[in-house]
């Protein structure tokens, strides 16, 4: 498992975790005040909709994702970004297998727990 301050994060090195149903996340670099994981989906999985006090940049790196932000449901596909502010409700469905890259500021404690 990638360590609070790994400075080199060789790929093979994230440990995929099952996230939910046809979800495996990879909690990638991070420190305390930011934290980068990738999201893979196979098509028809769900990210249910939910919040956190956790500032969310996603990017979409491949795939294609109905996302719900703030009750507001839009496309989105490879190379568009997406803002979800702390508090914010959100969620998605993959409508096409794919992955998101999340930006976490602070980092996801819950991420890194034994409980996790």
């Amino acid at each position: 498992m990638v360590q609070k301050h790994q400075r080199w994060v060789p790929y093979g090195d994230a440990a995929p975790q099952a996230a939910g149903p046809g979800v495996t996340r990879r909690v990638l670099a991070y420190t305390d005040g930011v934290m980068c994981v990738e999201n893979r989906f196979e098509a028809g999985a769900v990210g249910a909709l939910h919040s956190h006090p956790h500032t969310q940049i996603t990017y979409v790196l491949s795939g294609a994702f109905a996302f719900t932000i703030d009750g507001e449901t839009r496309t989105v596909r490879q190379g568009d970004t997406l803002l979800k502010e702390d508090g914010v409700e959100h969620g998605c469905t993959c409508l096409e297998a794919g992955a998101l890259l999340d930006v976490f500021a602070p980092m996801r404690e819950d991420f890194v727990s034994p409980q996790a």
